[in-house]
């Protein structure tokens, strides 16, 4: 959801370009970016497995070497349009993780600017092109790009097609909502950008990784424990209760639990946030963006929200806090995210 990508992971890490933007938006007024590093609810750093690559949660892992791009070629785009690139010297992703999978797939050194989700440590020198998470036609143009990614939920429209109108080529990419999303957004990438053996390899090794952290996984006993996803932005009295369609039960379930929005039959992507809800739900652990649990003083701050302290997470303080810019970013620091996930929440498992 990247964006929830906005209210557009986790949006993720904005993502997310989603549905959770389109529902804070509408519902209470508000543009939000959700997609950044992990950490848990002690604000001690969550640490990342061996078998998620060497990377620190703050840095991509890129293939090794250095793909040679196969151009030109034509990809569909998710938009309904063909579209043909002849050149990646110069490449602009428009969300966080679209950059992920340039700089993972080994043409970072391509990439001329950023947006506001793309926090790793190897962007962090590229000029940022939007504002407020919308996107700025003139500066994205102004910086010459000879390819343009974006997703659904790039905006304003009217940008998009400023950029298409001067002739660059913008391939829009399907947003990714769970984890059989990853390959296919992977392969995607690739093939617009001339590499796709390149993108194969990142997708095995990604698929791998996923695979070696849920074998690390505690035996099941009994009832799966119950994970709340919740949106906060204190700042703008922004609180939700994630649903089905939020992006995140894929996370849970496969780090071993169990969606509490979904098993408390809630619809759509996210509900304002009551105490009633919560009852309902009875998370054992709570998920939260880094920068959202920020926002409302940290645990404490959590835990004073109406009906939170009463839930077996708030009871238990098993708060579980992912950067912004990784939650719901569904790409090669996936395996990253899961693992923090899963560490917390079968933190006493034996």
């Amino acid at each position: 959801m990247s964006r929830p990508r906005r209210p557009r992971s986790p949006r993720s890490p904005r993502t997310p370009r989603s549905r959770l933007r389109a529902r804070a938006g509408t519902a209470l007024g508000v543009l939000a970016l959700l997609l950044g590093a992990s950490a848990c609810a002690t604000g001690e750093p969550a640490a990342a497995p061996a078998t998620a690559g060497a990377a620190s949660p703050d840095r991509i892992d890129p293939l090794p070497g250095t793909p040679t791009p196969r151009l030109p070629v034509t990809v569909p785009s998710a938009d309904g349009r063909q579209v043909t690139v002849d050149s990646v010297e110069r490449i602009i992703p428009l969300n966080g993780s679209l950059s992920e999978l340039v700089f993972s797939l080994g043409l970072g050194r391509h990439a001329v600017a950023r947006d506001v989700s793309t926090t790793f440590e190897q962007a962090a020198q590229l000029p940022v092109i939007t504002q407020a998470h919308e996107v700025s036609a003139e500066g994205v143009l102004s910086l010459r790009p000879t390819v343009v990614l974006a997703d659904r939920s790039t905006g304003p429209a009217e940008a998009v097609e400023q950029i298409r109108a001067a002739g660059v080529p913008l391939i829009v990419l399907d947003d990714a909502k769970k984890l059989d999303d990853v390959g296919a957004r992977i392969d995607r990438v690739a093939a617009a950008l001339g590499v796709p053996e390149a993108g194969e390899e990142l997708k095995s090794r990604t698929a791998r990784q996923i695979s070696e952290v849920q074998a690390q996984l505690p035996p099941a006993a009994g009832a799966r424990p119950k994970v709340a996803f919740l949106y906060l932005r204190g700042s703008a009295s922004v609180f939700l209760l994630g649903g089905p369609d939020s992006g995140a039960p894929s996370l849970i379930e496969a780090a071993g639990g169990e969606d509490a929005g979904a098993a408390a039959k809630l619809s759509g992507d996210f509900t304002p946030l009551t105490s009633e809800a919560l009852v309902k739900a009875a998370p054992d652990a709570i998920l939260v963006m880094s920068k959202g649990l920020e926002s409302v003083g940290g645990v404490d701050g959590l835990l004073a929200l109406p009906g939170v302290a009463q839930t077996p997470a708030g009871l238990d303080r098993r708060i579980i806090a992912v950067d912004d810019g990784r939650l719901l970013s569904y790409g090669p620091r996936t395996p990253q995210v899961l693992h923090e996930i899963a560490t917390q929440l079968h933190r006493d498992a034996k």
